[in-house]
C-alpha cells in the first residue's frame, strides 16, 4: 500500500519561496507509469492541480501556476518536493501529495493522498 506524507514550513512570508516535500512509502517514485502530483485546496474552494512529476521525471504543471512552479525529486530518499516561488496570500492552502497510475490533472483520479499540509502565507 503506497502511502504519502506531506512535511515542510506551515508559515510562508509573502515573496517567499513555498516548498513542502513528500516522502513515499510502500512504493517507489521511479514504478514505470505512476504520476506523482501537488495539489491544494484554499479555504472555503475546492482542489487546485498544480503540476506533476511522472516516474520518468518528466514534469507538467498547471497554466495558471507554470511560472511559479517547479516539482522535482529525490530517488534516493524516494521523495518529491514543490517550489512556488513568490507567494501571496492567496497561495494560502492545504497541500495534498497524490498519486495514480497515470498523467492526470483530473484530481478524482488519484488513487492515493496524503493527509495534506496547512500552509499560510503571511507577514
Amino acid at each position: 500500500q503506497v502511502q504519502l506524507q506531506e512535511s515542510g514550513p506551515g508559515l510562508v512570508k509573502p515573496s517567499q519561496t513555498l516548498s513542502p516535500t513528500c516522502t513515499v512509502s510502500g512504493g517507489s517514485i521511479t514504478t514505470t507509469y505512476y504520476a506523482w502530483s501537488w495539489i491544494r485546496q484554499p479555504p472555503g474552494k475546492g482542489l487546485e492541480w498544480m503540476g506533476v512529476i511522472a516516474y520518468d521525471g518528466s514534469t507538467y504543471y498547471n497554466p495558471s501556476l507554470k511560472s511559479r512552479t517547479s516539482i522535482s525529486r529525490d530517488t534516493s530518499k524516494n521523495q518529491f518536493s514543490l517550489q512556488l516561488m513568490s507567494v501571496t496570500p492567496k497561495d494560502t492552502a492545504n497541500y495534498y501529495c497524490a498519486a495514480t497510475s497515470q498523467v492526470t490533472i483530473t484530481t478524482g483520479l488519484y488513487d492515493y493522498w496524503g493527509q495534506g499540509t496547512q500552509v499560510t502565507v503571511s507577514s
